[in-house]
Order: C-alpha cells, then structure tokens, then sequence
C-alpha cells in the first residue's frame, strides 16, 4: 500500500501540474477574454470612441450608453482633451441602430429597460451637440440609434462607404434620437421622404443632403484620424480645415440612388407613419431638447402599443416581413389616438 507521504507528495506534484498545464491555461484564458463592447482611449489631446461589437455592425446597447454618456461628460471639462472622435470597429459599419430586440423582450416583460434605454440614449444624443469639436466618423452603416450617435455633432465625415437610413416606421416605431429635430431641417421635403420610407442614402448624397459635413475617401480615414489626434490644442476652426483638406483630395465619385417602390408606404405601421408625419411637423419649431423630451413620450407610447412588437417579429426575429398593422390603414388611425401618444407622462417625462 501507498503511504499517506507519497500520496500527498503525488497529490502536490498533480496540482503543479493542473496549474502549468499549457491546454488548461489556454482555454482558461480563452473563456475569460470577452472583448470590451465600447473602447474609450485618450490618444494625444483627442478621446476617442471605438463601438467595438463588429459582429452585430456595432449595434448600440444599454451598456455602452451607459459607458460613452459619463465618458463624455468627463472629457468635456478635462482641459487635456480638446476634440472627441467616434467610429465603429469592423470596416462595415459606424453603428447600424440600437439593440432593439433586447428592448422588445424587456417592453414584452414590464421590465424597466423599455423605458431606461430611450431615457439614457436620448439624454446622450443630447450630449454629443457638445462644446468641444466632436468628429463622428461615419464609414460604412450608419442607421437609427448610429444616428443619434453622429447627426447632432459638429462634423460628420461620410465616404463612400456609407449608408445612412432612418428604416424605423418599418418595425412599429418613428425616426427618434432626435429625427424631429434635423429632419426638418433638412432641404424641402427631404427629410419627411427619408422619415416615412426608411430610404437609404448612399456615399456622397449623404453630405449632399446636409447629413454630414464633408465627404473622404474610405481608405483615407486612418490618415485623416492620425492627423486630428496629432494636432496641438486645436479650434474647431483648425479641425475644418483638415478636414476640408482632406475633401479636397477625393476624386469623384457616381452615386447610384435606387429608385423607391411604389408601393413602399404601404408597408409601414400606418400608426408610426402618422405619428412621424405629426412629429416632423412639430419638431420644426422646437429645440433639440424639446424634441427629445417629446419622443420620449412617443417611444413609451411604442412601448405601450403592439405594431412595434409585430415589426420587431416580422423584421428582425421571423424576417417573414408580413407585419399585421394594428390599425392597419391610414384611415383607421384615429387623430385623438395619435394626439394620446405625444401626452406627458407627467413625473416620468424626460428631464435634462
């Protein structure tokens, strides 16, 4: 028999060698490595922000709301940091939307995050129309929530890659993240036709369309990003003309618009286009502010609704695409239930 001595003796060397053992180490290390969703690097004088979820074209979470706002905030008094760059990890998208399936399945559950999700994003787009140059790169995808994170500040860098959308009255919801606001502002009826179709613009129409601010070539980008975060205790005045410089490099490009079915209304909640219409209208004459405590009634009235779960099932989940609106045409939405959805709410309103 084995003495008590040797088996402690062959016990000790057993636990060095679970704890050296290369296999065992490795897939530790490997289970334990989770990518960061939101990267947030000070990079010379500039902050920079990485949406760092390429998997799903770096859709916006709770998280990462939760992340960029205070990051932000925190930059804007630090007299170190005198620009704030944002783009998307991947080379597909800037940021395709915000994490709507995980609101659906909170709204479906009463949790809070139905409401929690439209209260912080909102209060971050607000943040980003910031006091210090703020340069959203938007090089590939750029959709809903991608948006909001981009629109509301000073330079918006489009290239060839891009392809801006605002698609939400296709899944029950309207053009939020403060849509009322630049949309309206757009040239004629532009951003009424871009609010009720969900058109996709593409490339160079994007900064045509007022969009963004100056067009690059893709490939020029990491250039262009070096440059800015190199610059010492630059204006925005300073920030313009590199970029401008930049724009001027760019030969010419032909942009392909594709023409709009006519039958593309037709297939949108004929409530969400009703409420955008109304929306639109209203936000013209109001600040950003305004707007923004405005849709976030409208967003809790989604919440309360069902054409936003239908869209969501009929889009996203079953991609069927064969929503049953409720109502299901135009002339059944009744003004008075339209009017409800823009009523406060009262202590649960949207505060700055």
């Amino acid at each position: 028999s084995i003495s008590p001595h040797i088996w402690r003796l062959l016990w000790g060397v057993l636990y060095i060698f679970i704890q050296k053992c290369p296999v065992v180490s490795a897939s530790h290390q490997m289970s334990s490595h989770v990518d960061p969703e939101v990267l947030l690097e000070k990079v010379g004088r500039a902050g920079v922000i990485t949406m760092n979820r390429p998997k799903v074209l770096n859709a916006l979470n709770f998280t990462m709301i939760r992340q960029i706002y205070p990051q932000l905030k925190k930059w804007e008094k630090d007299n170190e940091t005198d620009i704030v760059i944002i783009k998307g990890a991947g080379g597909k998208a800037f940021c395709a939307g915000g994490d709507i399936r995980a609101v659906t399945e909170a709204g479906k559950a009463g949790d809070s995050l139905a409401q929690d999700f439209f209260r912080e994003e909102y209060i971050l787009n607000n943040t980003i129309a910031y006091r210090k140059p703020y340069i959203a790169l938007i090089d590939g995808i750029t959709m809903g929530g991608g948006v909001g994170l981009s629109v509301h500040g000073r330079f918006r860098v489009a290239t060839e890659k891009t392809l801006f959308a605002m698609p939400e009255t296709a899944i029950g919801l309207f053009p939020d993240v403060g849509g009322g606001y630049f949309l309206p502002r757009l040239q004629g009826k532009l951003g009424l036709f871009l609010a009720l179709t969900g058109f996709r613009l593409k490339g160079r129409d994007v900064q045509r369309a007022g969009l963004a601010t100056h067009f690059v070539e893709s490939k020029k980008i990491p250039d262009l990003e070096k440059e800015l975060v190199d610059m010492k205790s630059p204006s925005a005045e300073d920030v313009s003309r590199v970029l401008d410089s930049y724009q001027k490099q760019v030969r010419s490009y032909s942009v392909v618009i594709s023409s709009v079915p006519p039958t593309i209304l037709s297939k949108m909640s004929p409530m969400s286009m009703k409420i955008t219409y109304k929306q639109l209208q209203a936000g013209a004459a109001l600040s950003l502010p305004d707007v923004l405590v405005m849709e976030y009634r409208l967003s809790q009235a989604c919440m309360r609704g069902c054409d936003f779960y239908e869209g969501v099932r009929a889009v996203l989940v079953d991609k069927d695409h064969n929503p049953k609106w409720n109502p299901s045409t135009l002339e059944e939405v009744s003004d008075h239930s339209v009017d409800q959805c823009f009523s406060s709410l009262g202590e649960k309103d949207l505060t700055f």
